[in-house]
């Protein structure tokens, strides 16, 4: 059996190279760790940007039919004060036409009036 002096110094440069590559294996290992939770954080992020985008459309939707509702209640009032102001206008025109004939009956009763006291100057008793 031969005995080659520079075995010891074959296996330790071997063992030298074993050992560099564990290391550099464990540091690319870390790398890769760091690399996946900084990509657990960002879905992370991801997710919770997506659920606030979430909440506010939500948010608006509710907004929007609440605002659908208040226009249709505004406009169920408008239409109900036109109404009322149509009435309001008729019962004036009614009221006027009313007016104007018992300014008519009036006006009869003074004609009426005046042609008794013509009579009565007429009648001297």
């Amino acid at each position: 059996m031969s005995t080659d002096p520079n075995q010891p110094e074959q296996h330790r440069e071997q063992a030298e190279g074993v050992r560099k590559r564990a290391e550099s294996g464990r540091n690319e290992a870390e790398h890769l760790r760091q690399l996946a939770e900084e990509a657990r954080t960002l879905r992370e992020e991801h997710r919770e940007a997506l659920e606030s985008i979430r909440q506010e459309q939500e948010r608006l939707r509710i907004i929007g039919e609440a605002s659908r509702a208040s226009g249709e209640e505004a406009r169920i009032a408008a239409e109900t004060a036109r109404h009322a102001a149509m009435d309001a206008m008729h019962a004036t025109a009614e009221t006027l036409h009313a007016t104007l004939e018992n300014m008519k009956v009036v006006e009869d009763m003074r004609r009426t009036l005046r042609h008794i006291q013509d009579i009565n100057k007429l009648d001297p008793q």
